[in-house]
Order: C-alpha cells, then sequence, then structure tokens
C-alpha cells in the first residue's frame, strides 16, 4: 500500500450531508479534517450524526450531498481503495463464535490476499500483540469483552492500515482491560497509524486525542486540543481554605494582584477562591503572598475546567457514560 504524502490529510469532510426519510438530516453540512497520525477524538451526544458520519467514512453508508476522503481516496468513486487503507473496529463486531481467534485472523489475512506462511506468521504477530496468543486456539465465544475487543482490533490491523477507526473501543470493558486498549492504541498511534476514535467517554477522549471535534445536530460545533477546549470554557481555579475566617478579607486583599478573586460566599466563610491562568503554577506565589500577609493556609486545591465542561457548554448536555469511567491504573 502506498504512503500518504505528508500533504495529504488523513480524513477530509467538506459539507457533508446525510438525510434520512423525512427530511431528516443525521449529517448537516458537516466539516472536518485530520491530519496524518493524529489520533482524533470525536464526541457527540445520543443522534448528533456521529454513527452516520463514520459509516459514511468506511463507506458504509453514502452520503446525501458533500465530499469525503480517507487516505486521499473519495468515499463514493474509490470506495474500494477507501477499504484497502483503512482498520474498521466496530462497537457491535460481527465475530463468528464457533471459530478460534487464529482462525478468524487467518481468514481475515485470506481476505487481504495474506496465503500460507505469510497469514501464519501475521496471524501469530497479532495474537501476541493484543495479548491473545494463550487463548488463540480457543472458540470466540468463550472470550470475556474485553478478549473480544482486543481480537477485534487485531483483525482491523491484519493488513497495516493507514488509517484506523475505532467506534467506543473500550465500552463496557473493565479498568485493567481499558488501560490495556489504551496503551494499544497509543502504540499504534506511535508507528504512524492515524486514529479516528469515537467515544462515549470525555476522559478517554482526553487521556489520547490530539485533537477533539464535538458534533451536535450534524454540526461540528467545537474542535480543537483538549487544553485549548478547557482554556476556553474558563479559567483554572485555586480554592484556598484559610484557618481563620476574620482573615479572608485579608487574603483577597493579598491575592487580589495574581488573578481574579471571587466573590466571598456566606456558607464558606474561610474560602478563598482565585481564577488564575497560571494554574497550579500559581500555587506558590499564593502561598508566599498569603505568608507574607500572615494568613494561615490550612489546604490548596486546584479545580480546572474538564472536557465535560466544554462539552456541556456547546451542546447544552452532558455526554452519556462521561463520568461512567475511572482512569484505569
Amino acid at each position: 500500500m502506498s504512503e500518504l504524502d505528508h500533504s495529504t490529510p488523513a480524513v477530509e469532510v467538506r459539507d457533508l450531508v446525510r438525510e434520512f426519510k423525512g427530511g431528516i438530516r443525521a449529517v448537516d453540512g458537516l466539516d472536518l479534517q485530520v491530519g496524518l497520525g493524529e489520533i482524533y477524538g470525536f464526541l457527540g451526544p445520543n443522534g448528533a450524526g456521529k454513527t452516520t458520519c463514520v459509516r459514511i467514512l468506511t463507506t458504509l453508508l453514502r452520503p446525501t450531498a458533500g465530499t469525503a476522503r480517507v487516505a486521499g481516496h473519495d468515499v463514493v468513486s474509490d470506495a474500494d481503495a477507501v477499504r484497502r487503507s483503512i482498520g474498521v473496529a466496530l462497537q457491535e463486531a460481527a465475530i463468528d463464535p464457533l471459530m478460534t481467534g487464529r482462525e478468524l485472523l487467518r481468514m481475515q489475512g485470506a481476505l487481504h490476499g495474506l496465503r500460507g506462511p505469510a497469514a501464519r506468521e501475521r496471524a501469530a504477530d497479532l495474537l501476541e500483540r493484543v495479548g491473545l496468543t494463550q487463548a488463540a486456539d480457543r472458540r470466540v465465544g468463550g472470550y470475556s469483552g474485553g478478549m473480544r475487543r482486543r481480537l477485534d482490533l487485531a483483525l482491523a490491523l491484519v493488513h497495516r492500515p493507514q488509517v484506523l477507526f475505532l467506534d467506543e473501543p473500550t465500552t463496557g470493558l473493565d479498568p485493567t482491560s481499558r488501560g490495556a486498549l489504551w496503551r494499544e492504541v497509543r502504540t499504534l498511534n506511535y508507528e504512524g497509524t492515524t486514529v479516528f476514535l469515537t467515544t462515549q467517554y470525555l476522559e478517554e477522549a482526553e487521556q489520547l486525542a490530539d485533537r477533539v471535534g464535538i458534533i451536535a445536530a450534524g454540526r461540528l460545533v467545537a474542535e480543537g486540543t483538549p487544553e485549548a477546549l478547557k482554556a476556553h470554557v474558563g479559567e483554572p481555579m485555586l480554592h484556598v481554605e484559610l484557618a481563620e475566617a476574620e482573615s479572608a478579607d485579608r487574603a483577597r486583599a493579598a491575592l487580589s494582584g495574581l488573578g481574579t478573586v471571587e466573590p466571598a460566599a456566606a456558607d464558606a466563610p474561610t474560602r478563598v477562591v482565585l481564577r488564575t491562568a497560571a494554574g497550579k503554577g500559581a500555587i506558590a506565589p499564593v502561598i508566599r503572598a498569603l505568608d507574607e500577609h500572615d494568613v494561615t493556609v490550612e489546604s490548596v486545591e486546584l479545580e480546572t475546567p474538564t472536557l465535560d465542561d466544554v462539552f456541556a457548554a456547546v451542546t447544552g448536555s452532558q455526554l452519556e457514560g462521561a463520568a461512567a469511567v475511572a482512569e484505569p491504573a
């Protein structure tokens, strides 16, 4: 498979439209671009159009209007070339439960022209890569959910795709399995694979994605790095807990030159809140300033905007599953 020119985007969408019966526009004039070697996180509430968009990009659905190119190929006029260039791991993978992991990988290899020793070697390499060597000759019907997702990822990698589409790859997985999949995605990206990731977990997008796009009502409503999107929502805040309420006014005066001091809260007389773009870098100056003004500090807590805040700000809702997962160790 020929390598893409570095000036060619891995994914390029222009004024993309997809209508269904009744004039319903699932995708409504969507524009987005994903560069080579990026991990792009694609987020949206249910019904926002992200699944429809991914189905178009993977040639499973034709657009009503507009254009979409993946790995330099048009998804309509050059669909076969698109399919040769991409790997797809869908949330609900159609995996034959009566076959073994090794058999499925060899069959997938055969579909991509691998035969004999080449197919066996590629299957063995991928089984080792996703940690399924010991389970390679067991029927897939006996695999756990995490094992099936890892096998699905291996199947998507058989032909060494330039662009990998992952549709909610860790939904329903335990933290250990989720962490293993995250590590593999990072490794694939480090090796040069572009990853287009749809997820319902905001933390997953924040951990993995170089850039994030948020879709609502079929349109892209926000896009950027996680850090830039969070900065747009608001500055970090330092919550300073004082030993005595009587020193609160003195503390506010001391901190006025370090950022924006929030008005006093009647239900928290010993707390002073400072908004500052410096974030954790402001902690040491805050402590010094309060010490110079004889203010005793009990604790300092940093609160930063999250992608959940960004999502709520641009869509007016919270993403389903956003708070349902803890970061894997």
